[in-house]
């Protein structure tokens, strides 16, 4: 089933990870990723491999449904960071779903909470693809109003580039879609 939405996703199917496709046709390159099992140093790789698969075909609106992941390590989380980085600057973007306590905990605890959007329901997230792809004209970034990922410090960028914080003096890197990540 999954092969027929993204053609070789099964190709490398692995026990500790189980990934369920499902499109939208009534919003654009949108895709649901039902998570089963967890991600860690061992499996993120081929969850990355599987993921850009989708991507490479045109699937930049990516709803990840984490109800069913029970852990996910660093390595994990920097595999959803590089989706984000990947689809952005197509105009994409990241939801997860249902991100269950202890999983949210370590996207926290690493500074990535405030990166992704994170919604409650499917129907939500659709909704927050449906209503981006429709707004018409290019809607700007800057000024950017931001937490520090470190600190939580509100700040604000007036273009892109790198930034210090003023509060924990942090390096940060603003791009032109107004994404923020560590320099």
């Amino acid at each position: 089933m999954n092969n027929e939405i993204v053609p070789g996703f099964d190709d490398e199917k692995d026990d500790s990870l189980k990934i369920k496709l499902q499109k939208f046709d009534n919003v654009n390159s949108c895709l649901a990723l039902y998570l089963t099992g967890y991600i860690d140093t061992y499996n993120s790789n081929n969850f990355q491999k599987r993921v850009s698969k989708a991507i490479d075909v045109g699937y930049i609106n990516l709803i990840f449904q984490c109800g069913a992941l029970n852990y996910v390590s660093s390595t994990g989380i920097g595999s959803f960071t590089a989706f984000l980085k990947a689809v952005k600057p197509r105009g994409g973007d990241v939801v997860l779903l249902e991100i269950q306590p202890k999983v949210y905990e370590v996207f926290q605890l690493l500074g990535f909470s405030q990166f992704f959007n994170i919604k409650d329901s499917l129907d939500e997230a659709v909704a927050f693809f449906s209503q981006k792809s429709s707004s018409t004209g290019k809607q700007e970034v800057f000024p950017l109003i931001f937490k520090c990922p470190i600190c939580s410090k509100k700040l604000k960028a007036t273009k892109p580039g790198r930034f210090r914080c003023s509060e924990c003096k942090s390096i940060l890197v603003i791009d032109n879609t107004g994404t923020v990540i560590l320099g």
